[in-house]
């Protein structure tokens, strides 16, 4: 993906879906590369609770514990499309991503009304 876009409009907190139109997470950060002088370049999403704690304090640390603290990077090569959410070439287990859901599930289960 080579376009020219608003990364803060069209891609951070958008929803990731996979290959095979699964969700997948959020983009919650961006890598940046770019030597002083140039344009910076945008070389992976980053995603998961592990990027909440640099975006959200003291709050953004907590949850990035209990949600296991990982952050997932997807080269910026995988993305496929940019719409309403963010569409990548791989499926979601290829590139590392979906586990929090995962993780979570046993715990979002107990709440009553959870599984409507």
């Amino acid at each position: 993906m080579t376009d020219t876009v608003d990364i803060g409009l069209h891609v951070v907190d958008h929803q990731l879906l996979d290959s095979e139109g699964r969700r997948c997470g959020n983009v919650d950060d961006l890598a940046l590369e770019g030597n002083p002088g140039e344009s910076l370049e945008v070389v992976a999403l980053l995603s998961g609770p592990g990027v909440w704690g640099q975006r959200a304090g003291l709050l953004g640390r907590i949850v990035g514990w209990l949600g296991g603290g990982g952050t997932v990077r997807v080269p910026w090569q995988e993305v496929e499309q940019i719409a309403a959410h963010v569409k990548l070439r791989k499926r979601a287990e290829e590139l590392g991503l979906g586990r929090g859901d995962d993780r979570l599930r046993p715990l979002i289960d107990r709440i009553p009304g959870a599984d409507r």
